[in-house]
């Protein structure tokens, strides 16, 4: 008798401590009784009737994420691989439908997701592709969030994460990136390489200006002084033509010693007699001379056409007469 009810006892402890159970947060327990739902328990200690009911699966209503890879083509006909996450989560409230109307709902996910990306991606070429990710994102998450509704689910967020062409296609379009960018390298060293040149031709140009305008300056010094010369010898009795001759061959000496003494001047043969001197000063006193007489003729001449013209024409309104120089 004792061991009877000793057993009984130890039944009845099993017993009640069968009919606790304990959820975790964040999870439901879906309860049957004889196979049939009898209802759902949330977080903390929960207590069934032991051996008539029991806990038939337990459903989490965490974000879970699905990630999937698609392969597809585009219209541009390049094999791509695409792999889509999408987030989703069992609402609270269709737990029945999440637990009872899927047997396997990452299959059905991925089903959805195959058809959406097939869809989708072949209306694009691959360039399109990586810039209209975000379409293809949200029309994968439409697409899912009206056909899971339904059975419990909550497509809380469709990404694309990664888009893989093939290796060729990659090899191919890095190429052409490296080709663009070479291209822009160039133009820019181009239009570097042209303001250069143009800084360096307006530098140029100042230079000349400034240049022209030194010699300019020297010259005019030059005569400034040459004109100081003859006038100090017009005062010691040497007359204009003499002076001349005799500044052209001072100059004349002053280049040859420069050319002597500069390093790098070339060789210069020169006639340099002894009276090599006295022949160039005779010489430049006969051109000037020479000159001075041609001159004073031909003041002469056209001072004997004016007088000609004034009688033939006494009518006509005074004019200077034009001389051989004005044409």
């Amino acid at each position: 008798m004792t061991y009877i009810w000793t057993l009984f006892f130890i039944v009845l402890v099993v017993l009640i401590f069968a009919s606790f159970f304990i959820v975790k947060q964040q999870t439901i327990a879906v309860v049957e009784r004889f196979g049939k739902f009898t209802r759902d328990y949330g977080a903390g200690i929960n207590i069934k009737i032991p051996v008539i009911d029991r806990v038939a699966g337990r459903v989490s209503l965490r974000i879970q994420q699905l990630d999937v890879i698609v392969e597809t083509k585009t219209k541009d006909d390049v094999f791509v691989h695409l792999k889509i996450s999408v987030q989703f989560q069992i609402q609270r409230e269709h737990v029945y439908n999440a637990f009872y109307k899927l047997q396997n709902p990452h299959e059905q996910i991925t089903a959805f997701i195959f058809d959406v990306v097939r869809a989708e991606v072949p209306k694009m070429i691959l360039d399109d592709v990586f810039v209209k990710k975000e379409e293809i994102a949200l029309a994968i998450q439409r697409e899912l969030k009206e056909a899971m509704l339904n059975y419990g689910y909550d497509i809380v967020k469709a990404l694309v994460t990664d888009i893989d062409p093939d290796q060729k296609v990659k090899i191919a379009m890095n190429r052409i990136n490296a080709a663009e960018r070479e291209k822009v390298a160039a133009q820019h060293e181009g239009d570097a390489q042209r303001i250069l040149i143009i800084e360096r031709a307006k530098a140029e140009a100042e230079s000349k200006r400034l240049q022209g305008l030194g010699i300019a300056d020297q010259r005019r010094e030059i005569a400034r002084g040459l004109e100081d010369s003859v006038d100090v010898l017009n005062n010691v009795g040497i007359n204009s033509q003499e002076a001349s001759a005799l500044i052209v061959v001072t100059q004349h000496y002053d280049t040859l010693q420069s050319v002597g003494e500069a390093t790098s001047s070339n060789l210069i043969l020169l006639p340099n007699s002894p009276q090599a001197g006295s022949d160039m000063l005779n010489n430049m006193i006969a051109s000037f001379a020479a000159s001075n007489q041609i001159g004073e003729q031909m003041k002469k001449d056209n001072a004997a056409k004016g007088i000609v013209n004034k009688k033939n024409k006494p009518n006509e309104s005074k004019k200077p007469p034009k001389t051989d120089f004005d044409y």
